[in-house]
């Protein structure tokens, strides 16, 4: 009996064992269809999950661009600063959310409290009003500007000494004013009253007219300040400051620069030439500018915002860049019209 159930126990182990080695045979008895939970197979080689990008880390940066106006020089800066940063992450490692105000202050801030709700990792503030919107609405993201004129001005910075600090740099499109000057009595060494021409709602072009002036009137020239509010004044200041003034000056100002032809159709059937503080406004209304790249300057604060997101560079101790070089450049047609001599050095402006 005791045999018999020993016997019993022994086949009963050996058809168990058989049938836990038949259902581990080399696969699983989990349905097709059925989601395993808790999985932790680990990727095959060289698959990352990434989606693609060329920054080296899988990081796709996410870039707000806020420029205040259409403009030839404002356009060429935003090119240069996206063609730097596709440099440095390929076409695939940055998005650009790129929006324009059309001149309207109040549209900056709207478009830059918009990324600062969506969580861009960089803002570029093209122009000024532009970077004071940005400025106004974080302190935390990197913001960098380009075509500021002078950013302790833009900012309200007393004695500033070229690094704002915080969370802003970026680059200047400033040409030396007093080379400015100089151009003024360089074309009309009989000139005696120069009328100084921009829109006192840019802080950056009061600063302008203000050196220039100094400058000026340290050659011995009278200097008058005609500034006008908004479009709806610019037509009656710029016809009074024609009438009073041998030669006009004319700074980096975006209301300006896109008025061009109200103040040409004033100044040249009156005879009155302008020096112009940039190329596209020469090229609108001026006779001559000290003209500096706006790609180039964007293209560097392109380079700059690549440093800042990859951690190469603090951006609070980011010194402000200034263009490489300048150029001295006159507008043909207007000089013909005028019947001026181009003093030797100069370049004739590009009609595209």
């Amino acid at each position: 009996m005791k045999k018999k159930l020993l016997a019993l126990i022994l086949a009963g182990v050996l058809v168990l064992s058989l049938a836990a080695c038949g259902g581990n045979n080399g696969g699983s008895s989990q349905d097709p269809g059925d989601s395993q939970t808790g999985d932790t197979q680990e990727p095959e080689t060289g698959d990352t999950g990434d989606t693609g990008d060329t920054s080296g880390d899988g990081q796709v940066y996410n870039i707000g661009i806020c420029q205040l106006a259409p403009h030839p020089a404002l356009d060429a800066a935003t090119e240069g600063f996206q063609d730097a940063l596709a440099a440095a992450f390929g076409e695939d490692g940055v998005k650009f959310d790129l929006q324009n105000a059309a001149g309207d202050s109040a549209t900056c801030a709207t478009i830059a409290n918009g990324f600062v709700s969506a969580g861009v990792d960089l803002i570029l503030a093209n122009a000024t009003a532009s970077l004071q919107a940005a400025a106004a609405a974080t302190a935390d993201i990197p913001i960098l500007g380009t075509s500021i004129t002078e950013y302790g001005v833009a900012l309200g910075i007393d004695g500033f000494t070229g690094t704002v600090g915080g969370n802003i740099s970026g680059t200047s499109d400033l040409a030396p004013l007093d080379q400015q000057a100089a151009m003024i009595k360089e074309w009309f060494p009989d000139a005696q009253n120069v009328g100084l021409l921009y829109c006192s709602a840019e802080p950056n072009s009061q600063y302008q007219v203000d050196n220039v002036q100094t400058f000026l009137e340290e050659m011995g020239l009278t200097c008058t300040q005609y500034p006008f509010s908004d479009t709806n004044d610019m037509a009656s200041v710029t016809q009074n400051a024609a009438s009073n003034s041998d030669v006009l000056y004319v700074p980096t100002d975006n209301t300006c620069a896109d008025n061009t032809g109200v103040i040409d159709n004033i100044c040249r059937p009156a005879g009155v030439p302008i020096i112009a503080g940039e190329e596209g406004i020469c090229g609108g209304c001026g006779v001559a500018t000290l003209s500096i790249s706006y790609y180039d300057i964007g293209y560097k604060a392109g380079e700059m915002a690549a440093d800042i997101l990859t951690g190469q560079a603090d951006i609070s101790t980011m010194a402000i860049e200034y263009a490489p070089q300048f150029t001295k450049k006159y507008n043909e047609t207007i000089c013909t019209d005028l019947n001026l001599t181009v003093p030797d050095g100069y370049e004739a402006i590009t009609v595209e």
